[in-house]
């Protein structure tokens, strides 16, 4: 994995916003490090894969943001929920037709260790629902939103796409309802 300057100097010597530091910062941890940890634990996450299937690329998150919440510790800030963010209200929808290419957005506050809420981190996380494979690296963007009707508003002023996507959780029972009928 590739060295970065700590996430606590960052913001000591940063003059800008903390919540776009923090966006930046973690952007940067992306790019440096997505395939070659999707590439690193590759057994491990076909292993999973074959076992439950897409959830998979909630361990492969969990191995990408990893370094980052013990970054964030040291700064005294927490997520909330832990990044990426909660799949449960998360919002999804293909880019190709195929189900090669989903993009799901997924979000945490970012809180001061006083519980002043920071701004909100939001996860464009992209997958394939065919084979386990990440098509291109996660995107983080910031919002200086906190509320969770907000931030679904800012997100949904953002992305046509988004807006037009229901909550996981909705699509799930939806599922499960049909399944079972």
């Amino acid at each position: 994995m590739s060295a970065m300057k700590p996430l606590p100097q960052i913001l000591a010597e940063s003059e800008g916003n903390r919540i776009d530091v923090i966006a930046q910062y973690i952007n940067e941890h992306i790019t440096k490090n997505w395939q070659a940890i999707f590439e690193e634990k590759y057994s491990q996450l076909m292993d999973a894969y074959k076992k439950v299937g897409d959830p998979a690329y909630g361990t492969y998150l969990n191995f990408l943001f990893l370094p980052i919440h013990e970054q964030l510790k040291e700064s005294g800030l927490k997520p909330l929920p832990r990044l990426p963010g909660d799949l449960n209200i998360s919002r999804e929808w293909g880019n190709t037709n195929d189900f090669t290419d989903q993009e799901r957005w997924v979000w945490s506050v970012i809180e001061e260790e006083n519980g002043v809420a920071l701004g909100t981190i939001v996860t464009k996380v992209y997958h394939d629902h065919t084979q386990l494979r990440v098509p291109r690296p996660p995107e983080v963007f910031a919002l200086t939103e906190t509320d969770q009707a907000d931030i679904v508003a800012a997100l949904s002023q953002r992305s046509a796409a988004f807006r037009d996507a229901r909550e996981f959780r909705i699509e799930a029972e939806e599922y499960m309802k049909n399944r079972d009928a």
